[in-house]
């Protein structure tokens, strides 16, 4: 099938029939993209129980911002949550909400796999993609750790831990074991930055080790952006620091499709995974209804191989895929011009079909 399943880090509580999740909706198009999911889940008969709250940042007395308590106290008692898209100011205001929610939960992996899907015509569609790269998900440029030195001059700090650096590493190699992946890549810039990218590297290197099964290389960012592009099948599974991380996942979403369809998941410590589109809120096709659900439902379908219902997941990827393939209702993004409405209720109707 499309996604693989994520290498599954469960707690006891995971092993329940029914599952409650927790679900922020986001901003912009994610309540509407969110809706859509939890009317395909129904439709497919999933069992789940949607916890839904609102999230939005508190600043508190010593400057640092977090979320609900609320919101904090569901996704500890449920384990697992979907997540969909927040709004960040750009160059002002509060802390990045993702970046707040990936602290407050200890979410240290970041797994964006990118897959060529069959109905979405690119330039790469003969040969396919099939790629997973893993993201060092809490700090390095993306700590926000910034001041004026004196005026006209900023700087920003960029933080590497031998810690956060063997955490992503360390699930990086797991995911690979247990998905029958062969090679991990580490992408890095130390021939510049030759401290924090070098202690990523170093704490890699060690993890590699364990794995002999598994073939490591390294490779520099830059080139490996220019390589990918030209020859997709030379990449298996990459492991990187977190601004590395976010723009190349973005151009392997380009290489099958778009960002409407890209999956994501935030691998944390005691079991706890959040499953969220990698996309913007797309504020100007709110009011349209033009929202694609595809990568926050693709999310949703991580989650429950996740969760151990790979039948379920099934059912509505295959369902998403056959929809897809015949182009009749799929939205603006990829080519159609189908509403959410339409998209989410032709999938809905494939479902109860093959049920």
């Amino acid at each position: 099938m499309l996604l693989s399943r994520v290498s599954r880090l469960l707690s006891p509580s995971l092993a329940r029939s029914n599952h409650s999740i927790t679900l922020f909706p986001g901003d912009g198009i994610g309540p509407q993209i969110a809706e859509s999911v939890k009317e395909i889940f129904a439709a497919a008969d999933v069992p789940v129980t949607w916890e839904e709250h609102e999230v939005y940042p508190i600043l508190e007395k010593n400057g640092k911002t977090r979320i609900p308590q609320p919101a904090i106290d569901s996704i500890f008692k449920n384990k697992i949550g979907l997540k969909g898209p927040m709004r960040t100011a750009i160059g002002k205001g509060h802390v990045s909400l993702n970046l707040t929610i990936r602290r407050t939960f200890g979410l240290y992996a970041n797994v964006r796999p990118a897959k060529t899907v069959p109905g979405v015509d690119t330039p790469y569609s003969k040969e396919g993609v099939d790629c997973v790269i893993m993201r060092e998900n809490t700090e390095g440029e993306y700590s926000g750790i910034e001041h004026t030195v004196v005026p006209g001059v900023v700087q920003s700090v960029k933080l590497i831990t031998r810690d956060a650096s063997r955490n992503v590493a360390e699930y990086a190699f797991k995911y690979a074991v247990d998905n029958n992946r062969t090679n991990i890549v580490a992408l890095h810039k130390a021939n510049i930055m030759k401290m924090s990218d070098g202690t990523f590297l170093e704490e890699c290197r060690k993890v590699a080790e364990q794995y002999p099964q598994i073939k490591y290389r390294e490779m520099y960012l830059d080139s490996a952006c220019l390589k990918i592009v030209k020859d997709p099948s030379q990449f298996d599974v990459m492991v990187m620091p977190n601004l590395y991380g976010d723009i190349f996942s973005d151009l392997t979403a380009g290489l099958i499709g778009g960002l409407g369809l890209a999956p994501s998941g935030n691998m944390g410590k005691d079991g706890i995974a959040i499953y969220e589109a990698v996309h913007g809120t797309a504020d100007d096709l709110t009011a349209q209804n033009k929202g694609n659900p595809t990568a926050l439902l693709m999310s949703a379908l991580m989650m429950l191989r996740h969760l151990e219902m790979k039948d379920k997941a099934d059912l509505i990827e295959g369902a998403v895929l056959e929809t897809l393939q015949e182009r009749k209702f799929v939205t603006g993004d990829i080519g159609g011009r189908a509403t959410n409405p339409q998209y989410t209720a032709e999938i809905c109707r494939k479902i109860r079909a093959a049920s």
